[in-house]
């Protein structure tokens, strides 16, 4: 076995062969259900050119942040990352927004989260194309051969009972003729030019119910394999997602956002799939809904970025999943090496493909509307490491769990435009909910 060492103040790395990418996997969860923070992020093998591992775990809080209220939250953060000056992992909820304008959320939360938290984890795991990097915090680098032999060893002779579901029935927070209202609500404030674009989102939930999180991720990964799959969990408080959206990353001087607007569904057909993605590709409605967020992110990023930097490098690119096509943009732009990396976040948050535009009155709309507080949902899950980088999802395609209050939550949403029918919004939310709702509604 060839095995690589290196040092640095903080932590020491130990790369292993990879022999089995899928096995690799498996067991690294299997492993992770013994901590009470847990970050595990999965790329699913969707190679492009901003992805850097093929899956990283994050696990055991050697510190961490926990953020109630809004108020001043950005600010707290920058102020743990400064003290830890190490990689840590989190999220941070769509209702963050109140920190960054004048906004508030009162809509009904069932899930209770918090509304950010990070930690730094003791360990962390890399798993790139030709290698698994243990990257251990230097007071337990004694620990990684030991772990290594209990993940990659012991975990071929366990074999435990696949656990089962007990799922109440999954309920809407909003009845169809409900969501056809407030949708047709929502359109009156477009046609009168109050807005162009809303994201408009609902929920469903289960009350009294108890899952097996890792068995429900391990589900809903296996039918969505999605490009930005995340398991997450604080405790009490889980993340299950499919999520197919990059909200941004940092790699050195360049940040790059890549938001989703256009969806269609799949065919087990080829030829008919093909047709699919190409009506997707063609359709004037999802173009303009496309367009109109990559202008709002194009906003976003100039705000910090050096003059001239700003780029959209794929307009309207349609991207295949296991569940659904979708029309993915990319756009860059180059920012000053002293910029705060926080900052970076906190003056293009939340996302724009989950509000619409204009950005902020798009946002008092959606709280107005919508029956639910958001929270998590259409947040933002990542990480930051030493050196200032960071990359974040989007939190959509996702399952939140309150274990604590055996309350199951997920929500779903499309953007409403001038030429939006509410009927065909309401069947794209459908269609976006069906993954979720089979997993938990699979197994009883």
């Amino acid at each position: 076995m060839d095995i690589l060492c290196k040092l640095n103040l903080l932590r020491t790395s130990i790369s292993y062969p990879l022999k089995d990418l899928n096995r690799s996997k498996s067991a690294l969860l299997e492993w992770s259900k013994g901590f009470k923070e847990i970050a595990w992020l999965d790329s699913n093998s969707h190679h492009d050119a901003y992805g850097s591992f093929e899956a990283l775990l994050a696990v055991e809080a050697e510190s961490s942040i926990t953020v109630r209220r809004t108020t001043r939250a950005f600010e707290k953060l920058k102020k743990y990352r400064a003290k830890t000056k190490d990689w840590i992992f989190g999220y941070l909820s769509y209702d963050l927004k109140n920190s960054v304008e004048n906004l508030s959320s009162t809509n009904f939360d069932g899930l209770l989260f918090p509304n950010l938290f990070f930690f730094r984890p003791k360990k962390i795991i890399r798993i790139r194309k030709t290698h698994i990097e243990f990257m251990y915090l230097e007071q337990y680098k004694d620990d990684i051969t030991s772990d290594y032999k209990a993940i990659f060893h012991k975990s071929d002779q366990a074999h435990r009972p696949e656990a089962h579901l007990r799922v109440a029935h999954i309920k809407m927070r909003i009845f169809k003729d409900e969501y056809f209202s407030r949708a047709n609500r929502m359109l009156a404030h477009i046609q009168r030019g109050d807005i162009y674009e809303a994201n408009f989102c609902q929920e469903f939930y289960a009350e009294d119910t108890e899952i097996d999180p890792h068995l429900v991720y391990q589900k809903l990964n296996s039918v969505s394999k999605a490009p930005f799959a995340t398991f997450f969990r604080n405790n009490n408080y889980y993340l299950i997602s499919a999520s197919p959206e990059r909200y941004l990353q940092k790699k050195g001087h360049v940040i790059v956002s890549q938001p989703i607007k256009g969806t269609a569904k799949r065919s087990a057909d080829p030829m008919q799939d093909s047709m699919l993605a190409q009506d997707l590709q063609n359709d004037i409605k999802e173009r303009a809904e496309n367009i109109m967020i990559v202008d709002l992110v194009r906003n976003d990023l100039s705000k910090n970025a050096l003059k001239g930097t700003v780029q959209v490098s794929t307009l309207c690119e349609v991207k295949t999943y296991e569940q659904v096509h979708q029309m993915v943009s990319t756009i860059s732009a180059e920012v000053p090496s002293d910029k705060n990396p926080v900052d970076l976040i906190k003056e293009s948050f939340p996302m724009g493909s989950m509000t619409g535009a204009p950005k902020i009155s798009a946002m008092k709309i959606i709280e107005e509307l919508e029956s639910f507080k958001r929270g998590l949902y259409s947040g933002a899950v990542g990480y930051f490491t030493p050196k200032g980088d960071f990359d974040f999802n989007v939190v959509i395609r996702s399952i939140l769990y309150n274990s604590k209050k055996k309350y199951v939550s997920f929500s779903v949403g499309s953007a409403l435009t001038a030429k939006a029918k509410a009927e065909k919004e309401y069947e794209e939310c459908l269609l976006k909910a069906k993954a979720m709702r089979e997993v938990l509604e699979s197994v009883s």
